[in-house]
């Protein structure tokens, strides 16, 4: 089978679940990453081994990954902010992992509490063991179109601090529109300014759509040669640090527009809205996904009349 034109990484069980204020059951997470694989997400972003103190909605990290099933052609990869996240990681069998940071200092010190070069600095001792596991390591930039707490982002900070990453060995370095305030002019800018020091085919797009500009963002970024997204499932998510902050674009969405362009993603976009429409469900929440809505409602209008 070909490798599909674009590269999904959903998102949906960390960073969307992460800001839940009610608890998620351990083995709600499990089904949800279980169903995501189904309808064909090959990486599956499974939980983060951060403090509970931080993020008690991830307390259980252990426990999600001793029940996720292995299967070909699928990664379960999990965030870690320092050297003894990763340990708890690779002691709970994980085979991926992703460090954070942001391009911006003010931000940095509220979800960190170090500066974007302190931060740096602590990913040196993760990448050395990682290597030393055979573990691949992912970056993540967030903030790189505008922050809360700063307001505007240098773009020669974005590209500092991405090329840093890359250049300690990350494979991919994803681009995080944190508060969803950038528009696609800009979008497409940032990702060729970073192209310039980084290979586009290791960059990828995390898009928060606070302002309804996500899907717009990330068709000027496919122009610039980007081929990997990330997306949550139900548009869940947002980020704690970060207040007003909206949900993720919607993993369905962003499938819905590919497949418009003709591009393969591999994902069964029918079986991804029923996903969407079920954890939607199970957290009591809206479905935050158009395209996963109106393909449901379609579907049921479709549905033999079994009165």
């Amino acid at each position: 089978m070909s490798e599909p034109a674009i590269r999904i990484v959903e998102v949906g069980p960390r960073d969307g679940l992460q800001n839940e204020k009610a608890l998620v059951a351990t083995a709600t997470k499990v089904k949800l990453i279980h169903r995501l694989a189904d309808c064909g997400l090959c990486q599956v972003e499974a939980t983060s081994f951060v403090s509970p103190k931080w993020v008690p909605q991830l307390a259980d990290a252990e426990q999600v990954m001793a029940g996720l099933v292995p299967r070909p052609g699928v990664s379960y990869p999990v965030l870690v902010p320092n050297l003894t996240g990763l340990e708890r990681a690779l002691a709970a069998g994980a085979r991926e992992v992703a460090v954070f940071t942001a391009a911006s200092e003010a931000f940095n010190r509220r979800n960190t509490n170090a500066s974007v070069e302190e931060s740096l600095q602590r990913f040196a001792p993760v990448m050395a063991r990682a290597a030393e596991a055979g573990v691949p390591v992912r970056g993540y930039v967030s903030t790189v179109l505008g922050c809360p707490y700063q307001g505007e982002v240098p773009l020669a900070d974005v590209v500092r601090v991405a090329s840093a990453l890359h250049a300690m060995g990350c494979f991919e370095v994803s681009l995080g529109d944190t508060i969803g305030v950038g528009t696609a002019r800009r979008a497409a800018a940032m990702v060729r300014a970073v192209a310039a020091q980084v290979p586009v085919a290791q960059l990828a797009v995390h898009f928060h759509d606070t302002y309804g500009q996500a899907l717009a963002n990330i068709l000027a970024c496919l122009d610039e040669g980007v081929a990997t997204i990330d997306s949550s499932v139900a548009g869940l998510g947002g980020c704690p640090y970060a207040r007003g902050a909206t949900g993720n674009v919607a993993t369905e969405d962003v499938v819905y527009l590919l497949h418009g362009l003709g591009l393969a993603t591999g994902v069964d976009l029918e079986r991804l809205a029923a996903t969407g429409d079920w954890i939607s469900g199970v957290l009591g929440r809206g479905n935050g996904s158009r395209a996963g809505r109106a393909l449901s409602a379609r579907l049921a209008a479709q549905a033999p009349d079994t009165a």
